[in-house]
């Protein structure tokens, strides 16, 4: 299966979105600096439909040392602001499903994360690393303005996928 035929159905087996990750060419750093609207790839994990659902908007990348992994909306839909992550974890651990009503608490004007270069499932590709939690995202290219990621994170059933579209550069 390509990645084009799982967008296309719409949901992948794990070992399908594994198969397709594989797969695909690892991303650089300079690849991934930019903003990028995020949208789910649904492979039977746990949290298959809640990024959605909270309001996500997407990652920003302005260099190796300043990353913003989590972009959500805004309460008028169009606009996103930056979430701390731990913040918005405890969030959602206490029932907010509806990330923009929790804007003021849990909105930051710093980076929480950073790009390195990490070997993943047998390939070096960039990760990113959250500052304060156990979470690495690995990224392989689908184009240029296409990115298919995997979330690992300590104490998970399983990798969450995930895929990002440029919208700025």
């Amino acid at each position: 299966m390509t990645f084009e035929e799982a967008i296309k159905a719409g949901k992948v087996t794990t070992g399908e979105a594994y198969a397709i990750f594989d797969g695909l060419v690892p991303a650089s750093v300079e690849t991934l600096i930019g903003t990028w609207k995020g949208a789910e790839f649904p492979s039977g994990h746990p949290n298959d439909g809640l990024l959605a659902d909270s309001g996500w908007f997407g990652k920003r990348f302005k260099d190796a040392d300043s990353v913003d992994p989590l972009l959500f909306y805004k309460a008028d839909r169009k606009t996103f602001f930056v979430a701390d992550p731990l913040k918005k974890f405890r969030a959602s651990a206490e029932g907010v499903t509806d990330i923009a009503s929790v804007q003021k608490e849990i909105e930051t004007s710093e980076p929480t994360a950073r790009l390195r270069m990490a070997e993943y499932r047998g390939k070096v590709t960039v990760a990113m690393i959250y500052d304060q939690a156990p979470i690495i995202d690995y990224f392989h290219k689908v184009d240029d303005d296409t990115i298919l990621g995997a979330m690992d994170r300590r104490g998970d059933k399983g990798t969450y996928f995930f895929v990002l579209r440029r919208v700025s550069g």
